[in-house]
């Protein structure tokens, strides 16, 4: 399971609300809602919140094992 925890505490540090996302830098709000909800996201999302947040990709997201796979 990928979890999107890291991501808030991130955008907290950076000084950078889910308003700022979507109005400054064009991030869709169901994209918001995805993330919200540990739901699947593009590749190119996390790019972005990359670029955005001046951060690593383990400072958006984090990966737990799933007993449930397969």
């Amino acid at each position: 399971m990928i979890s999107y925890d890291r991501l808030w505490v991130t955008m907290k540090k950076k000084g950078i609300t889910q308003y700022d996302l979507y109005t400054k830098y064009n991030i869709n709000r169901s994209q918001l809602d995805r993330l919200r909800h540990n739901k699947n996201v593009q590749v190119s999302t996390i790019d972005r919140l990359c670029n955005i947040l001046h951060c690593n990709v383990e400072d958006i997201m984090e990966h737990f094992d799933d007993n449930d796979v397969f």
